[in-house]
């Protein structure tokens, strides 16, 4: 083994251990590879579309049978471009799964500026008149825009007026939450943790039921 590939296993093995013993506090357990398929179940997400050599690693979870619910906290990275020209970008993933949602697909980001250099060559977002703050810090694309209208009810957007640089994504009973390359330290992991709780408990009640 390389030096390089020693350091490497070493802060790996640093991130495992910081993360399982940071699951009982979130009331989870862990697993450090992916032995759920989220790869492939996540595989409709704008996130999960782009380059290759993906992988998901350090795994917070935690299942709720009688309420059908399935939280899951993880490493995500992957790769774009080849040889010379490739990067890797890794982000640290919320993903829940509940029968309360009931969601349009929806991309949320922030709004950067070739977004408006978009916009100006007539490639529109959804826009809220009501809320010119949001729909200046967010840009919120989607299949069906009544559905994603009637889904972002004034709470949500007040509540988004208030939260900027998140990424969140539905799709019927799936929502994730990220901030694009940011891999979190494990403390911080906590409030990341509770933050997509909170955006799901604001997004529940507005989604269509099935």
């Amino acid at each position: 083994m390389s030096f390089w590939q020693k350091i490497q296993y070493f802060f790996r093995s640093r991130r495992a251990e910081a993360m399982h013993d940071l699951a009982p506090s979130l009331r989870t357990k862990y697993r450090r590879h992916d032995q759920f398929g989220l790869l492939n179940l996540l595989k409709d997400f704008h996130l999960f579309r782009r380059g290759h050599s993906k992988k998901i690693k350090h795994i917070l979870w935690r299942d709720e049978v009688a309420t059908d619910l399935k939280v899951r906290v993880f490493d995500y990275q992957y790769t774009v471009g080849g040889g010379q020209n490739s990067r890797t970008i890794s982000q640290t993933v919320f993903f829940i799964y509940s029968k309360d949602l009931g969601l349009p697909q929806f991309f949320l980001q922030p709004e950067k500026f070739f977004h408006r250099l978009g916009a100006w060559l007539g490639k529109e977002d959804i826009d809220f008149v009501e809320y010119p703050k949001f729909s200046d810090t967010f840009h919120l694309k989607g299949e069906d825009e009544e559905l994603i209208r009637h889904t972002f009810s004034d709470d949500v957007l007040h509540y988004f007026t208030k939260e900027a640089n998140w990424h969140v994504e539905g799709l019927n009973y799936f929502l994730i939450v990220y901030r694009a390359g940011n891999k979190l330290k494990p403390p911080v992991i906590k409030q990341f943790y509770q933050k997509g709780l909170e955006i799901f408990e604001i997004l529940k009640n507005e989604g269509f039921k099935i």
